[in-house]
């Protein structure tokens, strides 16, 4: 079996889980939040959390491992633009989820904490942390997005 290849396809693989985890999760996340259902809410964030550790996490770290070893394997000079360029919107695309990790601990908790106590509403620090979270999350798929066209069209 050729390792670069099994490598590539794995890579592949992984950035399929990275993006669509992620986009599912926001998906999810986007309208639970709209139906402002507290035990809907507290369900939805705390599976998008488990989603974030199983799925997004391993993929978010083995990318740019096994990216830079094809890169590497390929031949490809760091001074490609494509390849720069996609390694500039992969780490834009981690400055936006890091803290998207922590806001997403922080509204599963306060959601949790609401409907365990049975509590009508959200607090308002719930909604602030959800707009950000949300606002957040639009560079981070819009670079992922651009990353995938980089690295297929491979432009001059």
């Amino acid at each position: 079996m050729n390792i670069y290849l099994a490598v590539k396809a794995l890579h592949v693989i992984s950035s399929v889980l990275l993006v669509g985890t992620g986009f599912g999760s926001a998906f999810y996340m986007y309208f639970a939040n709209r139906t402002q259902s507290i035990p809907v809410i507290s369900n939805v964030t705390r599976f998008v959390v488990r989603a974030d550790w199983w799925f997004t996490t391993p993929a978010a770290v083995f990318q740019p491992v096994s990216g830079v070893w094809l890169a590497h394997m390929a031949g490809w000079p760091w001074s490609t633009p494509w390849l720069a360029g996609a390694l500039s919107l992969y780490v834009l695309a981690g400055a936006c989820w890091l803290p998207v990790v922590w806001l997403q601990l922080r509204l599963a908790k306060m959601a949790e904490t609401a409907f365990r106590d049975g509590s009508s509403t959200l607090p308002q620090k719930y909604w602030q942390y959800a707009k950000l979270w949300e606002w957040l999350g639009y560079p981070a798929f819009i670079a992922m997005v651009a990353v995938y066209f980089l690295m297929v069209l491979k432009p001059a």
